[in-house]
């Protein structure tokens, strides 16, 4: 299948699924979409409502792919004493080339120690990296459905292709999978408003709210583990 790097509306480049006419990351913008979707509404409300200060927080990346999540993730907390333990599951890494085609680097350069782009895509995959001093990273290569983590993730990015050419990826199964994997009160964050995807979300226990989306989409999904919610 053909591949290529393009240019989103906000400067930042994605990866072009060219047969599927599907990307990476949201054609609007994807530096955007990113910050609004699982850090805005992601890591900061979890920062916000449930942890205690300097409390270590897990994430859980479905969908490590261009790695640009986890930069957000490293730029949003590089000032904070803030312990992220990220681990990121991928069946199909991006290559080289590509990395450096993005070029994910030039979107953060207040962040230091060289080039944590690179970096983050260069470490060994399934060992756990420390890739500063407050963010660890474990690349998982796998398939979701193979996750077995029990209520040991605070935040989850869902960030798989879209429902349109991978609709497995957003079943009951799957979900139930993401429900075990969070402790009470994680929550899962995903750009998808999609009715089917709230719908599976709540069959397996999650309580959903529609928030506003990105740049591009009316509206996005939230979804939370409470302790009683039925399993």
């Amino acid at each position: 299948m053909e591949r290529k790097i393009i240019t989103t509306a906000d400067g930042s480049k994605t990866i072009q699924l060219v047969g599927l006419d599907e990307q990476y990351h949201s054609l609007h913008g994807a530096l955007q979409e990113a910050r609004h979707v699982f850090i805005k509404h992601g890591l900061q409300h979890v920062l916000q409502s449930q942890l205690k200060q300097n409390a270590p927080i897990s994430i859980l990346e479905i969908g490590f792919g261009t790695g640009l999540n986890a930069m957000v993730t490293l730029f949003e907390v590089k000032n904070q004493s803030i312990k992220i333990n990220y681990v990121g599951v991928e069946a199909y890494p991006v290559s080289k080339e590509e990395v450096l085609a993005l070029d994910y680097q030039g979107l953060f350069p207040d962040l230091d120690s060289g080039n944590l782009y690179e970096t983050i895509h260069a470490i060994k995959w399934e060992d756990i990296h420390e890739i500063t001093s407050l963010f660890t990273l474990q690349k998982q290569q796998k398939f979701f459905h193979e996750i077995v983590d029990l209520n040991l993730y605070n935040l989850i990015y869902f960030d798989a292709f879209g429902a349109r050419i991978q609709p497995e990826l957003w079943t009951e199964e799957i979900f139930k999978i993401m429900f075990d994997a969070l402790k009470d009160q994680g929550v899962l964050v995903t750009y998808s408003a999609k009715g089917s995807v709230r719908r599976a979300m709540q069959a397996v226990g999650f309580i959903v709210e529609r928030l506003p989306g990105p740049p591009g989409k009316r509206e996005m999904l939230r979804a939370t583990k409470y302790p009683t919610t039925p399993k």
